[in-house]
């Protein structure tokens, strides 16, 4: 059965959702019936559970923002990847053969998850509020120096640096380094998210998102909201 909210929503605004995966596992209708076959061959790879249930996670996630943006049946909203790379199916960016100009963008994390989908470029990366990325070296490769300074400068560098790098994340996914970032914590679930998208975005709340509302507006206490641009502030390099 088609899940029709996206047509209401409007084309021109794009859907981001953070959830735990326990909450998306939990979902009914949300399975790993739902994957490809070499989805499913891939998930069969993986051998901590716990991961194996993020990845899932994200990719039932993702299935339910494009239904819920387009109106297309959850079979029908899976997402394809392709390896710029290689030129290679199975991995890479993932993209919607149906609909070529939507782009769609998902992330796990440690028990986390987060899909987007939206006209244009989209990316999307989540952390838990704890994480400290690192270690120096690598920052330094993928975080302009201006901000890496400007986040080391405070007491508590952490916080500020974990924002950085789930900005930069967002925008590798999304493949441009121009687009705005809208970057939020989720208080409920302890995690950090970015999206960065061509178009503007709404981040709905997981409950509602989760049990079939899509409610533009709700910004109640599920850690969510209508966001009317992507982005206050860029990274000033942008992605490296």
């Amino acid at each position: 059965m088609p899940l029709t909210d996206g047509a209401a929503r409007g084309r021109d605004t794009g859907i981001a959702v953070v959830a735990t995966t326990r909450e998306v596992l939990a979902r009914p209708g949300l399975h790993e019936g739902l994957l490809a076959p070499w989805e499913r061959r891939r998930l069969a790879g993986i051998r901590v559970p716990g991961r194996r249930d993020d990845v899932l996670a994200a990719r039932l996630l993702v299935r339910l923002c494009v239904a819920r943006h387009t109106g297309l049946t959850l079979h029908e909203s899976a997402p394809a990847q392709l390896c710029p790379g290689c030129g290679r199916h199975g991995h890479g960016r993932p993209y919607l053969r149906v609909r070529p100009g939507l782009g769609v963008s998902m992330s796990h994390a440690d028990g986390l998850v987060a899909a987007a989908v939206g006209p244009g470029a989209v990316g999307i990366d989540v952390e838990p509020s704890t994480r400290r990325p690192g270690p120096p070296r690598v920052l330094r490769r993928l975080l302009p120096e201006a901000d890496l300074r400007e986040a080391g400068a405070g007491p508590d560098p952490g916080p500020a640096l974990l924002r950085l790098w789930v900005r930069a994340e967002a925008l590798l996914k999304a493949g441009r380094r121009d687009l705005h970032v809208l970057e939020w914590q989720d208080h409920d679930r302890a995690a950090v998210a970015a999206v960065a998208a061509t178009a503007p975005i709404a981040v709905l709340p997981a409950g509602a998102a989760l049990a079939g509302r899509a409610d533009r507006g709700d910004e109640g206490g599920d850690g969510g909201g209508v966001v009317t641009r992507a982005g206050p502030r860029r990274l000033r390099g942008g992605c490296p």
